[in-house]
């Protein structure tokens, strides 16, 4: 299994803190965002990892030099990352993954137990999702049928069908990743999020699966706001 890192852009709701650091290297409980995020990988027995760089590439790859894990590391340049969504962020890793893959946000703030528990998962294919009926307008939302599998996800569900949120952390089996890149290689041009293409996979017979995070902490960080409640959120981490 390989590991897969967004971690190209600009994240400009976060400015100024951003307008020198990359989101991923702002420090959370005193632990920059993508080392956290390093260490539950290699907690998680992966050895390999591709980040997919953009906004300040060349701080993450020197932070990145220093952090001593044992992890063999490569990195994607998304030189459009100005111009671009997620989903070609994400098509840009396709060529590194040959494998199981398991990809996450690097804005994400997550107690190392989720990932646990979605590797342990039965399923081969598999998102994590916050269950919660408190759902606004800009969250990615996840509509479940009776067995917890994903029917539809994305932001235009309605708030009273849908059973959660996502939170960006996925697993992918061999298989479904290589037709998930073939989906993103005809749509890494439309301005959207991965989850269109996720959509799509779902839509042409992939059976993706929930995974609760079961109370753990977990959030994604997009503003100053959010900021402040992940360093309270950091102080329940479990490890």
């Amino acid at each position: 299994m390989i590991g897969v890192i967004l971690a190209a852009g600009i994240s400009s709701r976060l400015r100024p803190l951003t307008d020198t650091t990359p989101k991923s290297l702002l420090p959370v409980g005193g632990k920059p965002l993508l080392q956290r995020s390093l260490e539950a990988i290699c907690d998680s027995d992966i050895r390999r990892c591709v980040i997919v760089t953009g906004y300040r590439r060349e701080m993450i790859e020197r932070f990145v030099a220093k952090v001593r894990l044992p992890l063999d590391i490569s990195f994607v340049y998304n030189e459009h990352y100005h111009t671009t969504n997620n989903n070609y962020s994400l098509w840009l890793a396709g060529e590194a993954v040959k494998e199981e893959m398991v990809m996450m946000d690097a804005d994400i703030l997550f107690d190392r137990c989720i990932l646990t528990r979605l590797l342990a998962s039965e399923h081969a294919d598999a998102l994590v999702i916050r269950m919660t009926d408190h759902l606004g307008d800009e969250e990615i939302k996840v509509q479940l049928d009776n067995e917890g599998r994903v029917v539809r996800i994305g932001k235009d569900i309605p708030s009273p069908i849908a059973s959660g949120e996502s939170l960006g952390i996925e697993k992918f089996s061999a298989a479904n990743a290589q037709q998930l890149f073939s989906i993103l290689e005809k749509r890494k041009d439309r301005d959207e999020f991965y989850e269109a293409s996720f959509q799509e996979l779902i839509e042409k017979g992939a059976r993706l699966f929930a995974v609760d995070t079961a109370g753990y902490a977990c959030m994604e960080i997009d503003t100053a706001e959010d900021l402040v409640a992940a360093e309270q959120l950091s102080l329940s981490l479990t490890t």
